[in-house]
């Protein structure tokens, strides 16, 4: 029960990452669809700077150069994903739900050419993104194993979701935030910058983003890449619906995703079949949800009313 506990928790925090970065980009109005590749590119940016790093430095390898390198790769990797579909859906005002799809496709594919680049992912790399924070935690016994046995991922994945949380709802950079993404047109007559504001929201949401991709790899699976970033991906899209664009939420509700996703993996006897049907559990509860909060019609419960659509400032 412990080890079950503790893959949710892990897997849980890069479902986080993913939904909270998708969660800023969707409050200034953006449906970003995009996220799986962006997450796809996230972790092979920073396995490939990992690989790099090893490669030039040996045996000489510096713990913390070994996390900061990734983690940077992996922001940049993001961010320059998402400047590319603010460019296509801001400037040249092309369809949203089309472009993150070709996003996605686009992620899939060059996260899989930087990955054939690299040859070799190192596995040891990951020891220090999974080595625990705090010492001495195998002696607090299940406390420990529960909450004090995680690397630098978990504590920064609920770090930025409570970061967001707070700047979102108690900041003046939250309310034009939450303005843009409600009525464009009235935020651009206050003297908000729209264009600006979606280009910053929607870069930041995707570098958060592509660390979750590289917390799925580096964290999750040790270091061993494998071709289902996408799936955790659209995971992270479900789990913004699943808690009503709430990053808060999101902390509890991306461990039960994360619970659900590996459950099978701990039921003695469950066929492939079976384990196939649990994976589907979470988008089953997103519908659940989506059906629940759409009949109680809660406008806090609902998501921004310009989401999807694309601002033209003539039409003012």
């Amino acid at each position: 029960m412990v080890a079950f506990l503790v893959s949710a928790i892990r897997l849980g925090m890069s479902l986080l990452l993913g939904s909270t970065g998708e969660t800023i980009t969707e409050k200034v109005g953006h449906l970003n669809l995009g996220i799986p590749g962006i997450m796809c590119v996230g972790a092979a940016c920073g396995c490939y700077a990992e690989y790099l790093y090893f490669k030039a430095v040996g045996v000489a390898v510096v713990p913390i150069l070994a996390i900061i390198i990734p983690l940077i790769a992996a922001l940049i990797g993001g961010a320059l994903m998402g400047l590319l579909f603010s460019f296509l859906t801001i400037t040249l005002r092309a369809n949203q739900n089309m472009t993150g799809l070709a996003i996605t496709t686009l992620g899939i594919g060059l996260s899989e050419y930087i990955i054939n680049e690299a040859t070799t992912i190192f596995t040891k790399g990951s020891k220090y993104f999974t080595a625990p924070l705090i010492p001495f935690t195998d002696r607090l016994g299940v406390f420990g194993d529960l909450v004090l046995e995680y690397g630098v991922f978990v504590y920064l994945a609920l770090a930025i979701a409570i970061v967001t949380t707070y700047v979102l709802n108690k900041t003046r950079v939250g309310l034009h935030l939450r303005a843009v993404g409600e009525n464009p047109a009235t935020a651009d007559a206050a003297g908000i910058n729209v264009s600006k504001y979606r280009y910053v929201a929607t870069c930041i949401g995707c570098a958060i983003a592509g660390l979750g991709g590289l917390a799925f790899i580096m964290d999750y699976l040790k270091g061993n890449w494998e071709y289902c970033v996408d799936t955790i991906g659209w995971l992270a899209i479900a789990l913004v619906i699943f808690t009503v664009w709430n990053p808060t939420i999101a902390i509890f509700g991306s461990v039960a995703f994360g619970a659900l996703y590996v459950a099978s993996s701990y039921i003695p006897g469950v066929s492939f079949a079976g384990k196939a049907l649990f994976k589907m559990l979470p988008y089953v509860v997103t519908l659940l949800v989506l059906i629940i909060t759409s009949m109680r019609k809660k406008r806090e419960h609902q998501p921004p009313q310009s989401l999807g659509l694309s601002y033209f400032r003539e039409e003012r």
